[in-house]
């Protein structure tokens, strides 16, 4: 039942975190680390959190994906040449990071510890705080260049580094690009795509056996980040509208300082 338990709060967590601008891979590790939160393979089950929150991504953007891929697939049709180029610079920007992810795997699987992540989470909050007040929105989705779409491809690689966050990173730096809040977090979910189902296969292909007595958990898990993870969107994609990302810089240093006093208080 443990186990059960802990793959229901994990996978809220994920969902929770993935998409949220305060870093999944933080969030699961201080879990793991700090908490006790833990299931048996966690290779494993890493995997199975990823599944669901890549479920939550393609139920959310379903139509956008359709019209994406109708563009690329049908060159012809002029009315699709916005969707058309916007899939081809949603795909370069997924490139920086899976290279360097390729090259530097060894690196970064050192990062993950608890420390990293406190560190990581006070300075990506103070970014926020820095972004927000240089921001000048100018740009809509439809206007973003291939330079702004690979500069935000190269910010996801930061990604790679527990607690800084996929969506946070890759929010601020097409903020910083012109784009305004909410277009920015919108191609940040779309970038989200290609990037999260690789890295969900990668892990996959890497599973010899796949845990027998830890299934039940595993769906579970599934399930609870595609839920939370669908909502989680669906509330921030309104949130940024007109909201800024102050509450988030204010929360991560929440965490980091909360983390801190539990780690070397040990």
């Amino acid at each position: 039942m443990s186990a059960v338990f802990d793959a229901i709060v994990l996978g809220a967590i994920q969902g929770l975190t993935e998409f949220l601008p305060i870093s999944s891979s933080g969030h699961l590790l201080l879990a793991h680390e700090l908490f006790g939160l833990d299931v048996r393979d966690s290779l494993t089950f890493d995997v199975a959190l990823h599944v669901g929150t890549l479920i939550a991504l393609l139920t959310y953007f379903w139509s956008d994906i359709w019209r994406l891929l109708t563009a690329v697939t049908h060159p012809g049709r002029a009315e699709l040449a916005t969707e058309r180029r916007l899939a081809w610079l949603i795909l370069l920007a997924a490139v920086p990071a899976a290279l360097i992810g390729a090259i530097l795997e060894s690196f970064f699987s050192t990062l993950r510890s608890s420390a990293v992540v406190i560190v990581t989470m006070a300075a990506i909050g103070v970014l926020f705080l820095i972004a927000e007040r240089i921001h000048r929105p100018r740009l809509e989705l439809s206007a973003i260049s291939w330079r702004a779409s690979l500069a935000i491809g190269f910010s996801q690689a930061l990604a790679l580094i527990p607690g800084v966050s996929r969506s946070g990173i890759t929010i601020v730096a097409g903020m910083l690009a012109g784009l305004s809040r909410a277009a920015a977090a919108r191609f940040t979910f779309l970038l989200s795509i290609p990037t999260v189902a690789g890295a969900a296969l990668k892990q996959l292909l890497a599973i010899e056996v796949w845990p027998a007595t830890e299934l039940t958990a595993i769906a579970l898990g599934i399930a609870s980040s595609a839920v939370v993870g669908y909502l989680v969107i669906r509330l921030l994609l309104r949130f940024l509208r007109n909201h800024r990302l102050d509450v988030f810089a204010f929360y991560r240093f929440v965490v980091a300082t909360v983390a801190a006093l539990i780690l070397f208080n040990r």
